[in-house]
C-alpha cells in the first residue's frame, strides 16, 4: 500500500516509507504528481506562488470536479486576490477580539475537561472536538446550539474517504435555531448506493451554503462583536466590502479547515503523550514546558499531511526537472521528520527547541488560525494535566480513513478519580 492509499492511514502514517522515499530522492514521482519530501524544498515551494500556484489546479491531490468553484476559496487563491482577502481578515481579528477569544477558550477547555473529570474515563476525541466548535462559533457569531452543524460538515468534507464520516448527521432540527433548520431542510441524503454527493463541490454542501448565506445577510444587518461582524463591517481602501459570496467561502474554509485540523491535533497530541510516558511525566512535573510540548505535538502528529501546488513554468527542484502544469505535492508529514532539520526526528521530545515544523504551512498561505490553534492546544492540555492521576489508554484508538487528514475518530482514555 502506498502513501496515497487511504487504507494505509487506518493503521498509521507511513513514516518509514516516507523516510525511504526521501532518502532516495527529495522530490519523487508518485502516481500523477511530484511528492516534495524535504523540509527545505517544501519551504521553497510554499513561499513562491508565482512558480507554484494554489489557484491553477487547487490545493488537493485529486483534481477538482468543479475547479471554478474551488478557485473562489482563499486557500486556492494566488496573489494579488489572496492578499486582498487575507488582509481584510487579518484586520477583522482585532487585538480586542483575539483577547476575548483567548479568555473564552481557556474557560471552555476547563469546563469540557471538568465535565468528564468525575467519570474517570472518556473518549477524548469526542471531548476535544467541542473546543474548536465553540471557538469557531464565537469567531462567526454562530449561536452556540448550532455549532454541531460544523462537526457534521467537516466530517463530510474531510472524511469523504471514510464510510462513517461521509454520511455524518448528528444534529436534530429540534435543538437548533430557525436559521439551522432551514439549512437542514436542504441537507443531501445518501443515494441508492449509499453514497453522498461530492462534498468538494458546491452542490454537495447545499446545507452549509444555505446557512452561510443566511448568516452573512444577518451579520450585515445586525453586526455583533465577533470577528466576522468586523469583517462584514469593514470597507477597504478601494471602497470595496467583502461580498456575500466571499463570506460564504470563508465560512466553508473556517468551519471545515479551522475545525478539523485542531479536532485531530488535540487527541493526536494526547496520544503522543500517552505513547511516551517519560515525556508525559516530565511535562506534568514541569508545566513551563507546555508551550514547547504543544509545538512538538504539532510536529509529531501533523494533522494536515500534504497540500498541492501546480507548477506555472518549467523548474528544477533538488536536481529534479518539473514541467509547467505538473502537480507538486508538499508532504508535511515527511518535512516535519527531516533529519537535516530535526535531530532524532522520530523521537518525541516535549522540550525540543528549536522546532521549525511546517504544520501551519509557510509563506503567503501560512495558517491564519495558527495563534488561536496554539491557544486551544495549550488550554486543553493545561486542563488535562490537572486531572488527578495519570491519563492512560483505555482501548484501541480508531483512526480516520483518509490520506489527507491525520485523524483520530476515537481515543478512549481513563484516569484515577
Amino acid at each position: 500500500m502506498g502513501i496515497t492509499d487511504p487504507d494505509t492511514y487506518v493503521r498509521g502514517v507511513p513514516y518509514e516509507e516516507l523516510a525511504r522515499l526521501r532518502r532516495e530522492s527529495p522530490v519523487v514521482r508518485v502516481d500523477d504528481f511530484w511528492a516534495v519530501l524535504r523540509h527545505a524544498d517544501v519551504r521553497r515551494v510554499l513561499r513562491d506562488p508565482a512558480l507554484f500556484s494554489s489557484q491553477l489546479g487547487g490545493t488537493q491531490i485529486r483534481d477538482a470536479a468543479d475547479l471554478a468553484y474551488v478557485r473562489r476559496m482563499m486557500l486556492n487563491m494566488d496573489p494579488p486576490e489572496h492578499g486582498r482577502l487575507r488582509g481584510l481578515l487579518t484586520k477583522a481579528f482585532t487585538p480586542r477580539a483575539v483577547a476575548k477569544l483567548t479568555s473564552q477558550i481557556e474557560t471552555w477547555a476547563r469546563d469540557l475537561v471538568a465535565a468528564v473529570a468525575g467519570q474517570g474515563e472518556c473518549d477524548f476525541a469526542q471531548v476535544a472536538a467541542d473546543l474548536p466548535l465553540l471557538t469557531l462559533a464565537a469567531v462567526f457569531g454562530v449561536p452556540e446550539q448550532d455549532r454541531r452543524l460544523m462537526y457534521d460538515w467537516s466530517n463530510r468534507v474531510i472524511g469523504y474517504q471514510d464510510a462513517e464520516y461521509a454520511v455524518s448527521s448528528t444534529v436534530s432540527p429540534a435543538e437548533v435555531t430557525g436559521l439551522a433548520r432551514a439549512a437542514l431542510a436542504v441537507r443531501p441524503v445518501p443515494g441508492p448506493d449509499g453514497a453522498m454527493p461530492d462534498p468538494r463541490t458546491r452542490a454537495g454542501m447545499p446545507d452549509l451554503y444555505a446557512y452561510a448565506n443566511a448568516l452573512g445577510e444577518y451579520k450585515r444587518e445586525h453586526p455583533g462583536d465577533d470577528v466576522m461582524s468586523n469583517l462584514m463591517r469593514h470597507v477597504g481602501d478601494d471602497g470595496a466590502r467583502v461580498s456575500l459570496a466571499e463570506f460564504e467561502n470563508l465560512f466553508w474554509l473556517f468551519s471545515v479547515a479551522g475545525n478539523e485540523t485542531l479536532r485531530n491535533g488535540l487527541p493526536g497530541g494526547l496520544l503522543a503523550l500517552l505513547s511516551h510516558p517519560g515525556q508525559y511525566r516530565r511535562l506534568r512535573e514541569d508545566r513551563s514546558l507546555l508551550p514547547s510540548a504543544v509545538e512538538e505535538m504539532l510536529r509529531w502528529w501533523t494533522p494536515v499531511m500534504h497540500f498541492r501546488r501546480t507548477a506555472t513554468a518549467d523548474v528544477r527542484l533538488s536536481d529534479v526537472d518539473i514541467r509547467a502544469g505538473d502537480k507538486v505535492v508538499v508532504w508535511f508529514s515527511s518535512a516535519n521528520r527531516d533529519p537535516e532539520v530535526f535531530e532524532d526526528p522520530d523521537v518525541f521530545d516535549v522540550a525540543r527547541t528549536p522546532n521549525d515544523h511546517l504544520t501551519f504551512g509557510h509563506g503567503p498561505h501560512f495558517c491564519l488560525g495558527a495563534h488561536l490553534a496554539r491557544v486551544q492546544l495549550r488550554a486543553m492540555f493545561d486542563a488535562v494535566l490537572d486531572l488527578p492521576g495519570f491519563v492512560e489508554l483505555a482501548g484501541e484508538p480508531v483512526r480516520l480513513r483518509s490520506n489527507f487528514q491525520n485523524g483520530l475518530k476515537s481515543l478512549p482514555v481513563r484516569w484515577a478519580r
